[in-house]
């Protein structure tokens, strides 16, 4: 996400080779940009719901902080969207938004975790190895969709690379049920949970400061 944040400036700074050949997408490739980013909001915000809900229901950690993680996808989804057209101040501003959103929940998360680890139950085995792996086949079509795009442009190159990570972090979480199914122990879900509530904070702290940056070099252009 952070990279749909700025502009060429940021490529450099990532690393990320640049594209100054000045053909931007056409028509037909900015629709179908459209078209995929809507699919992957949705079946992410969908998610979403049935991760964060099984999870309460099924005490299980690890799939809510999966679910916060979809959240965060589509949030890098929408921001994606409305970058497409708009200035570098407006996708600032929205990412800033995102990124507060964000850091909350990572730090809800990892209060679940606490909570949890004092005086939680075994959480349901079955349920997260049902739901996460769901969840892995989304990401897996969204990445496929997300992959026939063009990967020069930045806004949807840092929706692949997201998307990519969570693929693992579904695959960790279908892991974690196998070993708690297997024996019982919670602590597999508690740790997967954790692992992934400090990722969503970084991720959050990552695009607040790269957000400020942005509206820093904005106020300073002539």
């Amino acid at each position: 996400m952070r990279a749909l944040l700025l502009g060429p400036k940021s490529d450099r700074h990532y690393g990320v080779p640049m594209t100054d050949c000045g053909c931007g997408p056409t028509p037909t490739e900015i629709a179908s940009q459209r078209r995929t980013l809507l699919v992957a909001l949705a079946l992410n915000a969908t998610m979403f719901v049935a991760e964060v809900t099984v999870g309460v229901l099924a005490h299980s950690s690890g799939l809510i902080a999966d679910g916060l993680d979809m959240l965060a996808d589509a949030s890098a989804y929408a921001i994606a969207l409305v970058a497409i057209g708009r200035s570098g101040l407006f996708k600032a501003n929205a990412a800033t938004a995102s990124g507060s959103l964000l850091l909350l929940l990572g730090f809800g998360v990892l209060v679940d975790v606490t909570r949890r680890l004092i005086s939680g139950e075994t959480p349901h085995g079955l349920w997260m190895i049902g739901v996460a792996a769901v969840a892995l086949a989304v990401n897996a079509n969204v990445l496929r969709l997300l992959a026939n795009q063009r990967r020069d442009e930045v806004h949807i190159r840092a929706t692949w690379i997201f998307t990519r990570v969570d693929v693992v972090a579904n695959a960790a979480v279908v892991l974690a049920g196998l070993a708690v199914l297997l024996t019982g122990i919670r602590y597999f879900d508690l740790a997967v949970g954790a692992a992934i509530g400090v990722y969503v904070v970084k991720e959050a702290l990552e695009i607040l400061t790269h957000a400020s940056a942005s509206r820093s070099d904005h106020h300073r252009l002539p």
